[in-house]
């Protein structure tokens, strides 16, 4: 009787093994740019955060990775998550096995953090005994070398909208961290509008300059003003929609049909087969919009581990508790909201 594989072993990876680690993840098949290493630095140095970067190896070769950070705040608690502030993370490994044995090293690290809950935020099921949510779906346009046969592809009425919002003399530019600056106020602002606590300036600056070549923004400009923005990153042949957001008078100009047409018209041209347009809550007027683009809804399974027992953990903007300080949150003049919001959204995963 032949012998039984030997087990994966699991250890938490040092920065020698940052080169191994991105080998591993261009050659495998759920590797993204989640999973990338530069974002542990960009975590530790930026936000201040501890990880645990899981390296499984089978015969001294990397067979799987897990990337997990605990963010931890007096407000929200102690999260180990596996990706905090991303549209995903979770195991990528070669086989279920692997994917198993880092998931149940993830749970007995929790166990041993003594954290509220361990989440898990995949891109694929597992098959392990944990509560799942399914409240997130990833929408992903299938892209084209030719985007004019995209463009083809639209219903008659997306197409009409698409061309009336560019006859409100919108533009856009796209580029790197040299737009920054035009950037950042805009989703600063978005984000106040939302009622949602925003990080610092610098993240995305770590963000642009650990990741130079696999990184773009994208500004909808009305005359010199920017009104829409994005950040997209890259990562094999797949475009990453990592934040979007616009100002007040966006929405009447209709700038997201622009901005999204001449996104998807770049990513296209870079030789990109995929592009994820972000994350959303399932049946929501995001969703909606993004299938406009004919994207598919494709299913995120977030998993979760309580150390101590209990539901799943519902910190998210639909859960009633945090209804009121949303609506407080809107109202703040933007000068409270820089100086309180950084150290408030660095403790929501």
């Amino acid at each position: 009787m032949p012998e039984a594989p030997a087990a994966a072993a699991i250890r938490v990876a040092t920065d020698l093994d940052a080169q191994a680690w991105d080998r591993y993840l261009s050659s495998a098949a759920a590797g993204s740019f989640y999973h990338r290493y530069g974002w542990r630095k960009i975590l530790q140095e930026s936000l201040g955060h501890e990880t645990f970067y899981l390296v499984a190896e089978d015969g001294g070769r990397i067979a799987g990775v897990l990337p997990l950070v605990l963010v931890s705040s007096r407000l929200f608690g102690r999260i180990l998550c596996s990706m905090p502030f991303l549209n995903y993370g979770g195991p990528c490994a070669e086989s279920p096995a692997i994917a198993k044995a880092l998931i149940d090293d993830a749970i007995r690290r929790a166990d041993g953090l003594a954290v509220d809950y361990l989440e898990l935020r995949c891109a694929a099921p597992f098959d392990v005994p944990l509560p799942v949510s399914h409240r997130k779906v990833s929408l992903t346009l299938a892209l084209d070398a030719d985007p004019d046969r995209l463009w083809n592809g639209f219903s008659a009425k997306h197409r009409k909208n698409i061309r009336r919002a560019y006859k409100n003399g919108l533009s856009v530019q796209a580029g790197g961290i040299e737009l920054l600056d035009r950037f950042y106020p805009v989703l600063e602002r978005s984000w106040r509008d939302l009622g949602t606590p925003f990080y610092r300036r610098d993240y995305f600056r770590c963000v642009l300059e650990r990741f130079p070549e696999s990184t773009r923004i994208y500004l909808c400009n009305h005359g010199e003003r920017a009104v829409a923005v994005a950040l997209v990153g890259f990562h094999g042949g797949t475009a990453e929609g990592l934040w979007q957001g616009g100002l007040p008078e966006a929405r009447p100009l209709d700038a997201n049909y622009v901005l999204y047409w001449e996104m998807i018209r770049d990513v296209c041209t870079r030789g990109c087969a995929e592009f994820h347009l972000g994350r959303s809550t399932a049946e929501s007027g995001s969703e909606w919009f993004k299938s406009r683009w004919n994207a598919e809804a494709r299913q995120l399974w977030w998993y979760f581990h309580r150390p101590g027992g209990g539901p799943m953990p519902a910190l998210n903007v639909d859960n009633p508790r945090y209804r009121l300080a949303i609506a407080l949150w809107r109202r703040l003049p933007l000068w409270l909201v820089r100086r309180l919001g950084p150290g408030i959204a660095r403790g929501i995963p």
